[in-house]
């Protein structure tokens, strides 16, 4: 079984890339970021690989999609609280993110969500299961 996920996507300026996303309070593995690529750590087992387009596009056969124009993945990664959500929320708004949807709050679970510099869609969401209704 895995035991670590690598989320890979293209960007078109990977400087400004790890600009926005240090800002939100990710850290960058330099062991694993150049020129071409960074290398940032959501967690001890989670990241996301920002590969310029070009080096992007050495991975596939496929066009690479331009994630402002169509969705190619949505990202969701948890929170330990709805404020937690909000306040990243906030963060990514203030460093250039779009918000693409409005928040959504199920009392037991709540999302809201944003798209990074390039277009590719995060969400962020709290989830309390106690509270879940029953199926």
């Amino acid at each position: 079984m895995a035991t670590k996920v690598f989320i890979n996507l293209p960007v078109k300026d990977l400087d400004r890339s790890i600009s926005f996303f240090t800002s939100l309070g990710y850290s960058f593995n330099p062991q694993f970021t150049d020129e071409k690529a960074g290398c940032m750590v959501i967690s001890e087992s989670i990241y996301a690989m920002l590969l310029t387009e070009q080096y992007f596009a050495t991975f596939t056969r496929k066009n690479v999609a331009d994630a402002k124009t169509a969705t190619e993945v949505l990202i969701a990664l948890d929170a330990s609280s709805k404020e937690e959500v909000e306040q990243m929320i906030a963060k990514a708004k203030d460093a250039g993110a779009t918000i693409y949807a409005e928040p959504q709050d199920h009392g037991w679970m709540y999302l809201h969500s944003f798209a990074d510099l390039d277009g590719h869609q995060w969400e962020l969401m709290y989830m309390d299961a106690s509270q879940m209704p029953n199926q």
